[in-house]
C-alpha cells in the first residue's frame, strides 16, 4: 500500500505564496469540512456573517499518471479523508481511493510523535505499507520499527516541493526491494 498525504505531497502548501511551482494549477477548493470549520471559527470570533474563503490549493495533474503507474495499492492517509475523492482525486485523473477515518479529536502521541502515526500503524495491521508525508520525522520512523511488523517506508516530502520524479523512483525500488524477485507488484501488499 502506498498511504498519501495531500498537503505537502501533492499540495506544496509551503512554497512562497506568489511563486507557485512549476507545473501545478491553483484550485480554489470549498470543501464541507473546511467551510464548517472556518463557519465555526467566525461564530466564535462574532462574524458569523462573513463569507468563507475557499483554500488555495495547487495540484500537478501530471502526478496521477505516476501515482497510478507504482505498484502499489494508493490510499488517501490525510486529513481531507473522504473528500480527497471529490476535490484531489479527479484534478489528478484518480479514481476514488480508499482513505484512513482519523479520530476526532486528534491522539497526542508521546516523545515527538506525529498524530497520524499510531494510527497509520493500527490501520495497517503488520501489512506492508510506504508513506509519503511532510511531517515525518525520525521519531515517526522508530515508533513504525518498534510497534509494526511488516515491511514499511516512512518517506518525508518537502511541502516547498511536493513529489518530484526521485521520489517516485524511491517508491518503485523500495515495492521491489519488498517484494523480491520475480513477485508481482500487485501481489505483494507494499
Amino acid at each position: 500500500m502506498l498511504l498519501i498525504d495531500v498537503d505537502g505531497p501533492l499540495n506544496p502548501y509551503a512554497a512562497k505564496p506568489q511563486r507557485r511551482p512549476r507545473g501545478y494549477q491553483t484550485h480554489r477548493l470549498l470543501t464541507p469540512r473546511w467551510e464548517a470549520t472556518e463557519r465555526h471559527r467566525m461564530e466564535q470570533w462574532g462574524l458569523p456573517d462573513r463569507r468563507v474563503k475557499p483554500l488555495r490549493v495547487w495540484l500537478n495533474p501530471d502526478h496521477g499518471p505516476p501515482l497510478a503507474a507504482l505498484p502499489f495499492d494508493l490510499v488517501w492517509a490525510t486529513t481531507w479523508e473522504e473528500e480527497a475523492n471529490a476535490f484531489i482525486a479527479p484534478v489528478l485523473g484518480l479514481p476514488a481511493l480508499p482513505f484512513i477515518p482519523w479520530p476526532s479529536p486528534r491522539p497526542d502521541p508521546p516523545d515527538g510523535v506525529f498524530w497520524k502515526t499510531p494510527q497509520i500503524g493500527a490501520w495497517a495491521e503488520g501489512r506492508a505499507f510506504a508513506w509519503v508525508d511532510d511531517e515525518i520525522t525520525d521519531a515517526d520512523r522508530a515508533w513504525v520499527k518498534a510497534h509494526h511488523d511488516g515491511p514499511a517506508l516512512l518517506h518525508r516530502i518537502d511541502p516547498r516541493i511536493g513529489l518530484v520524479p526521485d521520489d517516485f523512483a524511491l517508491l518503485t525500488q523500495w515495492e521491489k526491494s519488498v517484494a523480491g524477485p520475480g513477485t508481482h507488484p500487485r501481489a505483494c501488499t507494499a
